[in-house]
């Protein structure tokens, strides 16, 4: 089977299991959005930092090491396998004893319980990094399905019993904790890799030269994707960042499935072309042109529609998210073109410059946040959508020296979807200050209009992501006849 047709069968695979756990996990959401309040909400996100801090400290980088090496042996597995264990053990006991520390921060004695309870979960993960890692290797993501599916909807199921049941903040926690257990279990039994009883300390240093990089990089993203909300719950309260970490969820929803299916596809697909720069720059032309064909429109329709969206589905004690879910939108549409272009440095095995970019990332989002924070919980989220946007220069310098795709072709390969998107979603937000419907109409009319203006519009200007999709389409039904 040739490269191209195994990647696209993996990121239909791969899109078919985002869209599958994302749709349980929406409906889910809003299922314990009735039952739950924003303060619980709140307490998850106070923790969430440091249990993302002990997940990158268990992975440490070696997933991306073992989809990138060009020649595996079984002792590179099990090596990982061990050494991802071993660090989930030292990351589950490093939150065991800073819990008490976390809830004086916060001033919030219930987080020592939730932070030590739900901080199992970085153990369970270990014993899936490698699993995963193998599957991603071979594009094998209708594996990945499998796991991934009964994992999320029995732990989605106990969540909401446990929920109705009024087991409050709890019931986040367990369902972080049955969805990890059940997922390692079902990989597992897939039988599609075992361990034995070799390691080597050569193999070790060889994957903790290139991942020991990214786990330093995934330690600064992670404490700075966090950040927002680390000073939300320090400086207001729980019911807001439960508020602003709702909003949030919703976001990355969407931009999850949209872009994770394509980029976990094809991190280990041009991998595979790390030496021939000409192959490399033209699949991430593609990338780039997809993913922001889909996203672009996705996040502005849903910043356009967050208030019918949010009348129509949820309790009003979550009604003030609104703002913050169109804003946040409008931070996220840069998210693809920042991983596509840290993508290339990690297929490049430039894994060093990765770090210097995340370096300097964060000082630009401190810089930003120091200023915004003094004009409150608005300030702040208009500083994510100026360090968003300025945060893409920096990203896309390198893709110029590595592979000769730069900031001014990138930006004419984007710009088209940009603007008509921006111009759909603009007349979409305006027609609904005029009209006063039920939300449900208002979502349906309007979602229904959005998306036809959208794709005539892509029609008429001949957008090369378009064309791509129409000729795929066109491909399939001929093929069935």
């Amino acid at each position: 089977m040739s490269l191209a047709k195994k990647t696209t069968i993996g990121i239909a695979w791969n899109f078919a299991e985002q869209l599958a756990r994302r749709g349980i996990s929406v409906v889910v959401t809003l299922i314990l959005a009735y039952f739950l309040a924003p303060e619980d909400y709140g307490l998850v996100a106070m923790m969430a930092v440091f249990l993302a801090l002990g997940s990158t400290l268990m992975e440490s980088g070696f997933k991306a090491a073992l989809i990138r090496m060009k020649d595996t042996r079984q002792i590179d597995f099990d090596t990982a396998f061990y050494a991802n264990i071993a660090l989930g053990i030292l990351s589950y006991g490093v939150l065991f004893v800073v819990a008490p520390y976390i809830a004086e921060f916060y001033e919030e004695p219930r987080l020592i319980e939730l932070v030590r309870v739900a901080s199992l979960a970085v153990i369970i993960h270990s014993f899936q990094v490698v699993q995963v890692a193998t599957l991603s290797r071979e594009l094998n993501f209708k594996a990945q399905l499998k796991a991934n599916l009964p994992a999320v909807t029995i732990s989605s199921i106990v969540a909401v019993v446990l929920a109705y049941l009024e087991f409050g903040v709890w019931v986040l926690v367990a369902q972080m904790l049955v969805s990890a257990l059940l997922l390692t279990l079902f990989l597992w039994l897939q039988g599609l890799w075992r361990p034995t009883m070799s390691f080597s300390v050569i193999s070790l240093k060889s994957m903790y030269n290139f991942g020991y990089k990214l786990f330093l990089s995934g330690i600064l993203d992670t404490v700075f994707r966090n950040l927002y909300v680390i000073v939300i719950a320090k400086i207001f309260s729980a019911s807001v960042a439960g508020l602003y970490f709702f909003a949030e969820k919703i976001k990355e929803l969407v931009i999850s499935q949209l872009v994770t299916s394509v980029q976990t596809v094809t991190y280990p697909a041009l991998a595979t072309m790390q030496d021939d720069n000409k192959r490399l720059k033209q699949g991430y032309k593609k990338v780039i042109g997809v993913t922001t064909f889909l996203l672009f429109p996705a996040m502005l329709f849903l910043a356009a529609l967050a208030e019918p969206l949010f009348e129509f589905l949820l309790p009003q004690k979550w009604w003030s998210a609104v703002v913050y879910l169109q804003l946040m939108s409008v931070a996220g549409l840069m998210y693809p073109l920042h991983a596509i272009n840290l993508n290339i440095l990690k297929v490049k095995g430039r894994s060093d410059l990765f770090l210097y970019l995340e370096i300097l990332k964060k000082i630009l989002i401190v810089m930003i946040l120091s200023i915004s924070i003094k004009f409150g919980i608005m300030g702040i989220l208009i500083g994510q959508i100026i360090s968003s946007f300025l945060a893409y220069v920096p990203n896309s310098y390198y893709s110029a020296k590595l592979i000769d795709y730069g900031i001014k072709e990138q930006i004419a390969d984007f710009t088209p979807v940009m603007l008509l998107s921006s111009g759909v979603a603009l007349v979409v937000y305006t027609l609904q200050l005029w009209v006063q419907w039920r939300s449900w109409a208002e979502l349906v009319a309007f979602g229904s209009m959005a998306v036809l203006l959208y794709l005539t519009g892509a029609h008429i200007l001949k957008l090369h992501a378009y064309e791509m999709a129409k000729e795929l389409v066109m491909k399939k039904m001929r093929g069935r006849r």
